[in-house]
């Protein structure tokens, strides 16, 4: 199969032909639909991420047909169209069995742990514990961003952030999980503020749903221009993955806030306000992408007419763009969501 391959960190990207995976067994074998390209996979090229070992083929965000499937597995067949969470639970530790698959101790990841859907085939590993069969009238595109950015903005805004109607909801970053969550305010009935520097990104934000946009380029106090327009947030994400985003987020809340880090930082430590936290009784939360169990729940919005992936996707491209595509990743310079649609 044909597959986009780097050898080392931050070296060049080039499209190989590499051996088919077969399914192992608990394993299905897909023929990869359409793949979002992610800032995660940009990170993982960087070399920031600890899990993966080069040689390498990223791709994470993704919906496929089974075209095999391993022993033991009974819930899918050939010719199924599927999406699974980045995180693949193994669904028998003790997160699994309380349903958070997305903090398994044994957590596969395909396009981190293991190769991903950067290539004509990939692989889902515990396969009946984390596909999740695609709605007929949900598009190929808009089924692959559920794999990561949209819900992973789900767990953020709805279910860890308990964004609730008529309460205020602050976006720092309006990148493509910043833009996804904009679109979970909208969809429960929030006041959203999208803060970010660049105009094109906050026309996106406007575009989502977004009732105020912030050009934090413009402001010395991000923080106190949020409260300013709203009287605070309820609920702040910080969808970049950055010190000075997450101090914005943190500065954001009005008392009894609560904070929800999305975005990856590029090191293990970091400065942060704890001092505010600590003085507002707020609530500091992390998310590390859904479990399968509750993508019906995003499909259900999707099926609602209450959101929309594919208003994030601003380019389709083919596999061999991601040569390119990746390394810009790190300037900034896309708006909105690439998806692979040609492979």
């Amino acid at each position: 199969m044909k597959a986009v391959v780097y050898r080392q960190f931050g070296g060049p990207i080039d499209v190989e032909q590499v051996a088919d995976p077969t399914p192992q067994p608990g394993e299905v074998v897909v023929s990869v639909l359409a793949v979002g390209l992610c800032r995660s996979d940009y990170h993982g090229w960087h070399g920031t991420d600890p899990d993966i070992a080069c040689p390498h083929v990223g791709g994470h965000e993704f919906v496929g047909q089974v075209v095999a499937v391993g022993a033991g597995v009974t819930r899918w067949s050939e010719g199924d169209r599927i999406v699974a969470p980045f995180v693949c639970g193994c669904g028998t530790c003790e997160p699994c069995r309380l349903g958070q698959h997305q903090v398994c101790r044994q957590q596969q990841q395909p396009g981190f742990t293991r190769w991903g859907a950067f290539a004509e085939y990939t692989t889902v590993p515990f396969a009946d514990v984390n596909a999740v069969a695609v709605p007929q009238g949900v598009s190929n595109s808009a089924a692959a961003l559920v794999g990561c950015r949209v819900s992973t903005a789900y767990r953020g805004v709805i279910e860890r952030g308990r964004l609730g109607a008529g309460e205020v909801l602050a976006v720092h970053g309006c990148g493509g999980v910043g833009l996804a969550a904009i679109a979970m305010g909208r969809a429960v009935g929030a006041r959203v503020v999208a803060i970010d520097i660049a105009p094109e990104a906050l026309a996106l934000a406007r575009a989502l749903g977004a009732d105020d946009l912030l050009d934090a380029s413009t402001v010395t106090d991000v923080g106190q221009a949020v409260h300013d327009l709203t009287g605070g947030a309820h609920v702040s994400v910080d969808c970049l993955g950055h010190a000075a985003t997450a101090t914005n987020s943190i500065f954001s809340l009005r008392a009894l806030g609560r904070h929800v880090q999305i975005g990856l930082f590029p090191s293990a430590t970091t400065d942060f306000p704890i001092s505010r936290v600590i003085r507002d009784e707020l609530e500091v939360s992390g998310v590390h992408g859904l479990s399968a169990s509750r993508f019906g729940e995003v499909f259900a919005l999707i099926e609602a007419g209450k959101l929309d992936p594919a208003a994030m996707i601003t380019r389709e491209l083919q596999l061999a763009d991601l040569i390119d595509a990746l390394p810009a990743m790190g300037r900034f310079q896309q708006p909105g969501v690439s998806v692979v649609t040609t492979l």
